[in-house]
């Protein structure tokens, strides 16, 4: 089994979130990274490139350099995919060109800024028939794969009501003129049209999808600025009902002060609840209606198959967030292989697609149209 090669968009030098992904993405062995355009100009772009060790001939200046580059190779020595890790108003241009190439994609989230960019990507995908998968990493955790399988299975009766709440600290202060991370995710021309609701909202949107299936129906938001002077929302409070009558709580905040990166998420059924908690993420909690309150603990043979076949370490030996982006990675790495042999995977895919990213954009737009709203009440259809 050869490994699939990896060519990288953004992440380079000074970024935080390429570098999880290139250890996420090479930690199973099945992927190794051989090409890059990784900065916005060609001396950051080349620098990054020889420090982690591409060959001269694939660090490339730009994006459109490297689809040239790439599609001048035979076909047996292209990148497999790409992976993009850029600022969000690079996601669209560089995900299309490369999926109407024929290229598999992984993007970062969310997926694009608006949903007319969503329905293009979708129909391309389409199209082109190729993997691309959106990184909302937190579906890799075993525990949350445990938390859908208990749910769907129906251990918790009919749901009625989930709460999900992802506070952050880091924005509570003007930070902008010192952090990098903090200008471009403010940045309305960079980010889109919301701040804390797009960038930890849209990944508290996905983990109830997950986890328990539900359609929204309606979306009341409350979205505010604190910090003044910021052009985006900072923190968010959203009323939810979801089809067949189940209602929701989505609290996105970056300006918790004291909060380090506090996702959680609550879900009580007719028969009884489950909660579990990003900063401890190998514990799931379920509390059934009228027996004890069971810990269910990562790494044990009572878990479901899906929860077993992401762990890598015997129980008691703390797996977390870089292993959930590998669990991602190792999800597309299956995918593109099951495609080339003509192999019809089993259940659902092990990864986000560009459905749920497309869907992410939609629950985006709708939590800004509602909050600038007198209205409230805002329709996702």
């Amino acid at each position: 089994m050869r490994k699939l090669k990896m060519g990288m968009v953004g992440g380079g030098a000074g970024s935080l979130i390429g570098a999880v992904h290139r250890s996420a993405a090479l930690m199973d062995g099945q992927i190794e990274l051989v090409a890059g355009a990784l900065s916005s100009t060609k001396e950051k772009a080349f620098a990054s490139g020889q420090e982690i060790g591409l060959p001269e001939e694939r660090i490339y200046a730009t994006w459109q350099e490297m689809l040239e580059g790439e599609l001048s190779l035979p076909e047996k020595e292209r990148v497999d995919f790409i992976s993009v890790v850029t600022p969000n108003n690079l996601h669209f241009p560089v995900a299309k060109a490369f999926v109407e190439a024929g290229f598999n994609v992984v993007v970062d989230k969310p997926m694009v800024h608006t949903s007319e960019q969503a329905q293009k990507l979708v129909e391309a995908v389409e199209e082109r028939e190729i993997v691309f998968c959106v990184t909302y990493n937190y579906t890799g955790y075993p525990m949350v794969k445990q938390a859908r399988y208990m749910v769907r299975r129906g251990d918790l009766g009919e749901v009625r009501k989930v709460i999900v709440e992802y506070s952050q600290g880091w924005l509570a202060g003007d930070v902008e003129e010192n952090n990098k991370q903090a200008r471009w995710r403010t940045d309305p021309e960079i980010a889109g049209i919301a701040g804390a609701m797009g960038d930890i909202g849209s990944h508290a949107e996905n983990l109830v999808s997950t986890i328990t299936g539900l359609e929204v129906s309606e979306i009341c938001a409350d979205l505010t600025t604190f910090v003044e002077g910021r052009r985006l929302d900072d923190d968010a409070n959203l009323l939810i009902r979801y089809k067949g009558g189940a209602r929701g709580v989505l609290i996105a905040s970056q300006v918790a002060a004291g909060e380090e990166n506090a996702l959680s998420i609550k879900v009580y059924g007719t028969e009884g609840g489950l909660r579990w908690n990003q900063e401890e993420p190998n514990c799931l909690i379920f509390k059934p209606s009228g027996a004890p309150t069971q810990v269910l603990k990562r790494g044990n043979d009572y878990l479901c198959k899906a929860a077993k076949g992401v762990t890598r370490l015997p129980p008691g030996h703390p797996e977390a967030f870089i292993e959930a982006f590998a669990n991602v990675y190792s999800g597309v790495a299956e995918a593109i292989r099951a495609r080339r042999e003509g192999r019809t995977l089993e259940g659902d895919a092990e990864f986000p697609t560009v459905y749920d990213g497309a869907r992410g954009v939609r629950f985006i737009e709708k939590a800004v149209e509602s909050g600038m709203s007198e209205k409230k009440w805002v329709g996702f259809s």
